[in-house]
């Protein structure tokens, strides 16, 4: 039986034409124009020197750790120099940045860095992140690394990396994917609605049928899985070969990302099956605009919206599947180590098993008067 309702399973989604256009066409589509959008800005913008300034405080003079690195990033000589530092009061960085000659100042306070910025943007993005690395690693460097060694031999290991991967193009492909992998779910809620007394025949039969209703059901989910990492390997496909994406040197872990995105996709789908009492049109309705309003604010229609998010709203981005991808491909360009990474794998598993925990308490209270 279980083999019986994948096959039939995989057969009848592979019918619908609805979910083949939004799970594997319209990614495609708008894959396509996010490429003929943006194709000359990868080309054409490099990442310009970023004008920074630093409180040079009694603080800021005795730790050595944020001496070395902006220095390092800051010499006119490396080739991977991404700042132009200015060393000054806290006057005068306030004065700089009223007149806009920096985009931001860090202040060390407390032991504590304090960035100040008056806009958002990718220059503010990213001054935040390489200063957020900087202070998550200062304690580990400053165990294991003798400070005399590191400030004569050692080289910076943040690199700009603006030319291949820190791009618009790049950025709105990161959201594609996690789009992808959240539209996955149309499939798991469909899946689902068919073995629903009160939502098909075929559920009806299987109610009063003495099977295995657990077989049913997991058999379904699975099929509807399987079609979904489909879909998401086409894209992968269409996007390295066709569009010429450029996803770097961690391709098996993009994918593991993306793996583990579409199962988020499908439990959140099947979630939404089983609790929702309405019929499957607005469901379906549903699960797209909430995968849309997760992509937007992701990133997906302008990275700064992503920017204001973490900075105002930041649970809001840790319990959204489409920022847990998008932050988990960005923590594989931005970060030399795979702990950022590897918490948004963990967060996207935790947030799976929180669905799939709602959906099997929803099925199993499911109870009908008559059929």
């Amino acid at each position: 039986m279980f083999i019986h309702n994948f096959k039939y399973t995989l057969k009848t989604l592979l019918k619908n034409r609805m979910l083949i256009f939004w799970t594997f066409a319209f990614p495609i589509i708008l894959g396509t124009l996010f490429n003929m959008a943006f194709s000359n800005i990868e080309n054409s913008e490099k990442l310009d020197i970023i004008n920074i300034a630093i409180i040079e405080n009694e603080e800021f003079a005795k730790n050595e750790i944020y001496k070395h690195t902006f220095k390092q990033l800051s010499d006119e000589n490396n080739e991977d120099r991404i700042f132009d530092t200015k060393y000054v009061t806290e006057e005068q960085a306030k004065e700089l940045l009223a007149k806009g000659e920096i985009i931001g100042y860090l202040k060390i306070e407390n032991n504590n860095p304090k960035i100040t910025v008056t806009t958002s943007g990718i220059n503010q993005t990213i001054f935040k992140y390489i200063t957020e690395e900087i202070a998550q690693s200062e304690e580990i460097i400053k165990k294991s690394i003798n400070i005399e060694q590191l400030q004569q031999n050692s080289k910076v290991r943040l690199k700009n990396i603006s030319n291949s991967n820190l791009s618009y193009t790049m950025i709105e492909f990161y959201t594609l994917i996690a789009m992808a992998c959240l539209y996955g779910g149309i499939f798991g809620m469909t899946a689902i609605n068919q073995s629903l007394a009160n939502m098909s025949s075929k559920g009806k039969r299987i109610s009063v049928a003495p099977i295995s209703k657990l077989k049913i059901v997991l058999s379904s989910v699975i099929a509807s899985y399987v079609i979904a990492l489909i879909g998401l390997g086409i894209l992968f496909i269409y996007t390295i070969f066709a569009l010429k994406v450029d996803y770097g040197n961690n391709l098996p872990l993009i994918i593991l990302l993306g793996v583990i995105g579409s199962l988020a996709g499908l439990s959140m789908g099947t979630a939404i099956g089983t609790t929702l009492k309405s019929n499957e049109n607005t469901k379906t309705g549903i699960l797209i605009a909430i995968t849309m309003l997760g992509c937007f604010l992701s990133g997906m229609m302008g990275i700064t919206m992503k920017y204001i998010i973490d900075k105002n709203l930041p649970l809001l981005n840790k319990i959204n599947p489409a920022s847990m991808i998008t932050d988990g491909f960005y923590s594989l360009y931005y970060y030399d180590t795979l702990d950022r990474f590897n918490f948004n794998i963990i967060s996207l598993l935790i947030f799976s098993v929180i669905m799939i925990t709602i959906s099997f308490i929803s099925l199993r209270r499911q109870k009908y008067d008559s059929i």
